[in-house]
């Protein structure tokens, strides 16, 4: 089977990451195709060793977090790069099989296992925790779904990463779930929540991308409302949530509380872009983005990590 792929795929890093494990949580921001930028800034960290301990993602967020938490550099590039023309990957012969655009039965099956295999014992390891967020279309709400706490982490994953409206719902211990980012697009609060002093949040808009607040809420309740109502809200406000968020996480950040790192450029880059050098560039845009701001990025978790030791240690 032959398809085109990424000119640049061959320049593409590689590697495994250190087994350095630095305290804190990386918070990964969803959009599809558009996580490809995300993906470049984790290759960046992983190979200045900035592996985090907790990694939490939404939607194509999680997808991409499983590589980073082990530690196999390049491999959630490789994988748009080379099969976005894929019909294994994506298209309609991956919705006939999946009921969604993304084959995530290729994914989770020859991809991970076969072509460029996952390092599951890696990732399965205690030492760094993996959190995917789905939304529970009962109720709207977001649930946290952590590797080794879970029944199974990759369904998990594929239900947060299950686009609405186009996609059969996931079942998951007897309830329906959809795609994180119905309900939170940027889950930087979970891990406040959590006690992490160090938090890392990339994002694949521009700090001043906002979205309209009105738009989708017709189709949302279309949809949705009659059977599915509190999802329906949900996905209604999402857009205003997502402003709220994007507010408060420039507030935390001008605080010294987040590390954020997203696009220093704008780029017109679809969900489902098709054009493979265009995504390229994303990618390497985030990878650049991510060095530049490395020696800020490493200074932020001395600073944070040292605070964290200090505090235990005038308790005790």
């Amino acid at each position: 089977m032959t398809h085109k792929i990424y000119s640049g795929f061959d320049k593409l890093p590689r590697g495994l990451a250190s087994d350095i494990v630095t305290p804190g949580c990386l918070v990964l921001e969803g959009g599809a195709l558009r996580g490809t930028y995300s993906v470049g800034v984790m290759d960046a960290m992983m190979e200045a060793d900035v592996n985090l301990s907790c990694t939490i993602g939404v939607s194509a967020g999680a997808l991409n977090g499983i590589s980073y938490v082990s530690g196999q550099i390049g491999r959630s590039a490789r994988s748009p790069l080379r099969y976005r023309h894929d019909p294994r990957y994506f298209g309609l012969g991956a919705f006939l099989r999946n009921r969604t655009p993304f084959g995530f039965d290729f994914m989770f099956g020859e991809l991970s296992t076969t072509l460029d295999p996952l390092d599951m014992k890696r990732f399965l390891s205690p030492e760094r925790r993996f959190v995917a967020v789905a939304t529970n279309c009962l109720t709207g709400e977001p649930e946290y779904f952590e590797k080794g706490r879970c029944s199974d982490i990759m369904l998990a994953t594929r239900a947060s990463s299950t686009m609405p409206y186009i996609s059969q719902m996931v079942r998951m211990n007897g309830a329906p779930y959809l795609d994180g980012g119905c309900s939170c697009k940027i889950p930087f609060r979970w891990a406040l929540e959590n006690g992490f002093k160090a938090v890392v949040v990339i994002k694949t808009r521009p700090d001043d991308y906002r979205r309209n607040a009105e738009a989708g809420k017709m189709l949302a309740r279309l949809c949705y409302g009659r059977r599915w109502p509190a999802l329906a809200e949900a996905l209604a406000r999402s857009n205003a949530d997502y402003n709220c968020l994007c507010d408060d996480i420039e507030k935390l950040r001008h605080e010294g509380r987040l590390f954020v790192i997203s696009p220093s450029r704008f780029m017109d880059i679809g969900r489902m872009e098709k054009d493979l050098e265009k995504l390229g560039e994303w990618y390497w845009l985030g990878y650049r983005d991510a060095w530049n701001v490395m020696a800020e990025l490493k200074t932020y978790l001395a600073e944070k990590n040292d605070d964290t030791h200090e505090k235990t240690a005038s308790k005790l």
